[in-house]
């Protein structure tokens, strides 16, 4: 067991299109917190078995100064990073999907194959925070499987955001692709929507003190007040706050994957709604995403009763 200082991980949940890319890339101006963008996603990615080879620094991963010295860790002796990318595929999926979220809750590492991916995502953890001299690392991975397998870590002190954003806005943003994201029917999105978050309530209920259930819409209402309580739940000083009111300077980070806007840099502020969906989704879309995601659309505030048909 390692003697060093656990390293916390901020673990970010729910379902794509969330916001987590920007609020992870504005954690990511604090000094001593380090955005890693999707983990989940660096050994597919990296291997070339994704679709996208490239780290927020515009490096592919496997060149990347940061990167390709983390990708080594854990990797058998003579293994090629194809072969390893694989063996760890076939874990996250055979093990770790949103499914298998109330499993790992409840029994843990069950199986060597479990037992072997929690010693990578470790020995990657701690890695990680070494060479980026980080105190806190922030996950964007949004894979509750894996999230709930972060308190079996060694050395691994972990916090959880279940972050969530209006179905029919995140339908709105799936409905089109950008650059290397494709595109995802409304009825897709929504039921991703329900079961990520399903799962993401879960982790919430079996770690209470360490989590923080955010609407999107109340972040960028409140951008500033939104960052101060994310670093409370991690018990950093709000202090260190880098936004000025609704604005934040963005730098070049090392983000494996996520949303495409994570290569933007320079001044960027914060926009105060997230409504262009009401004229742009279809109302069918509309109809669909509201029909699939009521209980928990309703749950969260997005909805009114009696009125689940409306936009």
């Amino acid at each position: 067991m390692s003697s060093a200082p656990p390293v916390k991980i901020l673990c970010v949940t729910g379902w794509c299109r969330n916001g987590s890319t920007i609020l992870g890339n504005i954690l990511n101006e604090i000094p001593g917190v380090f955005h890693v963008g999707e983990l989940h996603f660096l050994w597919k990615n990296a291997a070339g078995r994704g679709v996208n080879e490239l780290c927020g620094c515009g490096h592919k991963l496997v060149d990347c100064p940061f990167w390709s010295t983390v990708l080594p860790v854990g990797r058998p002796e003579g293994t090629t990073l194809e072969d390893h990318a694989d063996t760890v595929i076939r874990r996250q999926l055979g093990h770790f999907r949103t499914r298998h979220t109330w499993q790992v809750l409840g029994r843990g590492l069950r199986n060597e194959p479990m037992r072997a991916h929690a010693e990578l995502l470790a020995q990657v953890y701690r890695t990680i925070a070494e060479r980026s001299e980080a105190r806190v690392i922030v996950d964007t991975s949004k894979m509750p499987g894996e999230a709930a397998l972060l308190s079996h870590l060694d050395g691994v002190d972990p916090y959880y955001l279940h972050l969530v954003r209006d179905p029919r806005a995140v339908a709105q943003s799936w409905s089109k692709p950008k650059e290397y994201v494709y595109a995802m029917s409304a009825a897709k999105s929504t039921g991703y929507w329900t079961g990520f978050n399903l799962a993401s309530h879960a982790i919430g209920r079996r770690y209470p003190r360490r989590s923080l259930f955010l609407r999107y819409e109340d972040f960028i209402a409140d951008p500033a007040g939104t960052v101060d309580a994310v670093l409370r739940l991690c018990e950093i000083d709000p202090a260190a706050n880098p936004m000025s009111g609704r604005t934040i300077e963005l730098h070049a980070n090392h983000t494996v994957t996520g949303n495409p806007d994570r290569f933007n840099t320079g001044v960027t502020v914060i926009r105060p709604t997230d409504d262009s969906w009401r004229g742009a989704l279809p109302n069918s879309a509309k109809a669909t995403a509201t029909a699939l995601s009521w209980p928990l659309a309703l749950r969260y505030g997005y909805l009114t009763p009696h009125r689940h048909g409306r936009g």
